[in-house]
């Protein structure tokens, strides 16, 4: 079995390391708090991100990133979007020279507006065909469930691609190909934007009419910044774009929608934050992606509302009706 390390045992890196261990490959995973380690070392179960679902005994845990990494062939990312810089800083001389590297990752970062494959290859000093990125309607508990899912892997190199979709296809989990990585990490990193508006929605009282509005446009804007960037707009017509859209928006699994919903029902960012550890990547996003569309020169009235949202300038009410308020244009254009 090929050596594998998962830097991030939140809920997606432990989820997809199940998916690895079932594929048949010796899964190292890195956690940071050495408890959450200790746990899934002793009792096979992340108790706090994945509880009641059992682990491989492929699976191992530890909080030291040498250990983890040492003669890793392939290695996974799944930390939070924001704080992959400071933590591949530390990491990247533990690399092999050859290791692909492989971002489950959803975001832009905040400053540079680098996607996070970006970020991979200034740290890691990597070509594009040893950065890969694993995307689509992936939904961490039902991943683990081993509930039937569809994903996507994409990377410039279609042959690194085709060798990560084999290395990563269980009977429940099947990956497709692609190399429009500018396309498949847009496609996931705008959704979750969109999935922070229509669980405003929701938490508004709301029906399927307004949330399906705003899953629809919010396709639409995502496909106008990936065009800009040089994406294949057939991508984020797939499991990469409207797939993520449709499952990150529609499931109370999903933590984007899921903050929304709060803030929809009045709670505040801060007050939601404090109630939980998990990352809704959206929040942070929206700042990033709104700048990137600007530096573009890309119409994404959505993303702009939701970030302006977050920064406590309008509220769910006053969102929703700007939104509804602008110029009447045309659906294509």
């Amino acid at each position: 079995m090929a050596k594998t390390a998962v830097l991030g045992a939140g809920s997606w890196g432990t989820a997809f390391s199940l998916v690895l261990a079932d594929a048949g490959n010796d899964v190292h995973l890195w956690g940071r708090r050495a408890e959450v380690c200790e746990a899934i070392n002793e009792t096979q179960e992340n108790p706090e991100y994945l509880p009641g679902i059992e682990l491989p005994a492929a699976v191992k845990a530890s909080d030291d990133p040498a250990l983890v990494l040492a003669d890793a062939e392939r290695v996974v990312l799944a930390v939070p979007s924001q704080q992959l810089r400071p933590n591949l800083e530390a990491w990247a001389h533990h690399l092999r020279d050859d290791a692909v590297l492989v971002s489950l990752m959803k975001g832009v970062e905040l400053g540079t507006h680098l996607r996070m494959s970006e970020v991979i290859a200034e740290l890691a000093g990597a070509g594009p065909e040893r950065i890969a990125v694993v995307t689509g309607p992936n939904l961490a508990r039902e991943i683990a469930l081993r509930e039937p899912a569809a994903s996507v892997v994409a990377c410039a190199d279609e042959h690194v691609a085709q060798d990560l979709q084999r290395w990563c296809h269980t009977p429940m989990f099947r990956p497709y190909t692609n190399t429009d990585v500018v396309g498949c990490e847009l496609g996931g990193t705008t959704k979750n934007v969109i999935a922070l508006a229509v669980g405003v929605a929701d938490g508004l009282g709301y029906g399927d009419n307004a949330k399906a509005s705003v899953i629809t446009r919010g396709l639409a804007e995502t496909a106008r910044l990936g065009m800009a960037m040089g994406a294949d707009p057939m991508t984020l017509a797939g499991l990469a774009g409207m797939g993520d859209l449709v499952a990150t928006c529609s499931s109370p699994l999903s933590r984007n929608r899921t903050f929304g919903e709060k803030l929809g029902r009045g709670m505040t960012v801060d007050e939601i934050v404090a109630s939980t550890r998990q990352v809704a990547e959206g929040v942070k996003s929206s700042d990033s992606i709104s700048e990137l569309a600007h530096a573009h020169g890309v119409d994404m009235p959505i993303v702009e509302h939701v970030a302006a949202l977050i920064r406590g300038e309008s509220s769910p009410k006053e969102m929703v009706a700007s939104l509804v308020a602008r110029a009447p244009k045309p659906e294509i254009h």
